[in-house]
């Protein structure tokens, strides 16, 4: 059962109160991500966090309200500060070290591609087997209303109350940059508080470099993706009040660098079947038709619903460990508690 929580007050106050109802969680995603770098990288529990405390001065500058949360994880949790604050660092730096799992499939539509011409938009979320996901309904003193699908306490992935939402997709520039900017896990907060879709897409084009790609949709019909690497980025645009993205860079100009291919070249086979799927169901696609079309299996087990390889030992089994789809306009989000071909999707409202 996905673990729900609501939380409401200060940043700090909705961070103890994450923590606390979260705190077996996060200990394990510390503990699967830690020994992961331990066992494959032969680096000690010390260097792991020292190489993410290296991030602290930049994140507290740009977002002291994230740092605040932080800390309240950490109390709540019952765990140290500088380990929390290396979950919001952990994918760096296990990209850095090339210690990743196979990941997500995501999409977006609008317009004249759903059957009532209101956004939808979701995706896969795929990571190592077992990797706890949780679901936070967060109040913030302005007024501000979320629902953030908690990967961990690594990420969220957002559904605001002013009317937008946010998919993410890991994509792999050269990786001797992934110590240069400032972590996902640390911008993408500030990003999901913004008042508009532009302004969230602004501080992406100021901060974000070079680990992911981000699908922001909003209840007015603003479909826009954004990828990057580390010294530049691109706005991508919808095709046909479509898009959908998996894990390679789409951008020309990026893909000479992108290596993402040695690791999940299903990449390519996963976006090319979305996006069929969704034509085939031009002008009639609803959250129904895409809980299908997220359950697909073409390719199994490297499938948009991805299943863990049995020809692989434990310690690399990645699959899909929840499903979402948000209705910005509804303020709805429907959630499958891992992969969707097996789980039931339930609504949460804001």
């Amino acid at each position: 059962m996905l673990t729900f929580v609501e939380c409401q007050g200060t940043s700090y106050e909705m961070g103890r109160q994450y923590g606390e109802a979260c705190r077996d969680q996060l200990a394990k995603a510390l503990e699967m991500n830690i020994n992961k770098l331990r066992h494959f990288a032969k680096i000690n529990r010390e260097d792991i966090l020292a190489n993410a405390h290296k991030f602290l001065p930049q994140a507290e500058a740009f977002d002291p309200e994230l740092i605040a949360f932080l800390r309240g994880e950490a109390e709540g949790a019952g765990i140290h500060f500088d380990e929390a604050f290396y979950l919001r660092c952990s994918l760096e730096i296990l990209l850095y070290y090339g210690k990743i799992a196979s990941l997500c499939t995501s999409f977006a539509a609008t317009g004249m591609a759903t059957k009532d011409g209101k956004t939808i938009l979701g995706q896969n979320i795929d990571w190592f087997s077992d990797f706890p996901v949780a679901l936070l309904k967060l109040r913030y003193a302005s007024g501000l209303g979320q629902l953030a699908l908690s990967f961990g306490g690594v990420a969220e992935y957002v559904l605001s109350s002013r009317g937008f939402g946010l998919c993410a997709n890991l994509t792999l520039a050269p990786r001797e940059n992934y110590r240069a900017g400032l972590p996902y896990g640390c911008y993408l907060p500030k990003v999901m508080r913004q008042e508009k879709i532009g302004d969230a897409l602004g501080v992406l084009c100021q901060v974000a470099r070079g680990t992911g790609y981000y699908q922001l949709a909003s209840s007015e019909g603003d479909l826009v993706g954004y990828e990057s690497t580390y010294d530049d980025f691109n706005v991508l645009h919808p095709d046909k009040d479509m898009q959908v993205h998996a894990n390679h860079y789409l951008t020309e100009r990026f893909q000479k660098g992108d290596w993402g291919y040695t690791i999940f070249p299903d990449t390519y086979l996963r976006v090319n079947r979305i996006k069929r799927l969704m034509e085939l169901q031009y002008g009639e696609i609803t959250p129904e038709v895409m809980m299908k079309i997220l359950s697909d299996h073409n390719n199994y087990p490297d499938a948009i619903c991805r299943h863990a390889n049995q020809n692989l030992s434990p310690e690399h089994h990645s699959e899909t460990l929840a499903s979402f789809i948000m209705v910005p306009e509804e303020r709805k989000m429907y959630i499958a508690y891992g992969n969707p071909c097996q789980s039931d999707y339930l609504q949460y409202t804001l």
